[in-house]
């Protein structure tokens, strides 16, 4: 089940303890804009991303990182999910992206390293479904990244209205081909 990009801005607002905002897609690439509270319209899922991490009092801060540093890679990341996951339509798009994030991930926790920033949540939901269509095999060879996305999901506040994606403990198969 694909999610729209305006239920993933409803539900980072939701993350974020946020009033709701009017959220909308303009043209025909469904670009995400959002109505502040003061009129003006912001355009672009890592825009509104970050506005809305800045704008939250309580978790805002700690998504956005902590040094220049932090703050490039969510940027590097945000931008990620615009120009490579969101456009990874055929499987082998796809198949190369999570064969990239997996090795990305090998070790990571989050992609910060051990905390949750606004790149896992951005990421997550651009993957999310991505991730429903993968049986186990497949989501076996991608291990990091089943490991990442299920932590992910199972962060207070994170899943909210996105069914589950079911991961198996143990190893099914004991050979891959890469």
């Amino acid at each position: 089940m694909a999610v729209g990009v305006e239920e993933e801005v409803k539900s980072l607002v939701n993350f974020l303890g946020l009033p709701a905002y009017k959220v909308t897609t303009h043209g025909d690439l469904k670009v995400p804009q959002l109505q502040t509270s003061n009129g003006r319209t912001l355009m672009g899922l890592a825009t509104i991303s970050k506005f809305l991490a800045k704008s939250s009092a309580s978790n805002g801060a700690k998504l956005l990182g902590t040094s220049p540093e932090e703050h490039a890679e969510i940027a590097q990341w945000l931008e990620y999910r615009v120009t490579v996951v969101d456009r990874s339509v055929e499987k082998k798009d796809v198949q190369a992206m999570l064969k990239e994030l997996n090795s990305y991930l090998l070790d990571k926790v989050y992609f910060l390293g051990f905390h949750l920033s606004l790149a896992d949540l951005v990421i997550y939901h651009g993957l999310h479904p991505v991730m429903c269509q993968l049986n186990f095999y497949e989501k076996q060879q991608y291990q990091n990244v089943s490991r990442w996305f299920d932590q992910v999901q199972h962060y207070p506040g994170v899943q909210q209205h996105l069914p589950k994606v079911v991961f198996v403990r143990n190893s099914l198969y004991t050979s891959f081909d890469h």
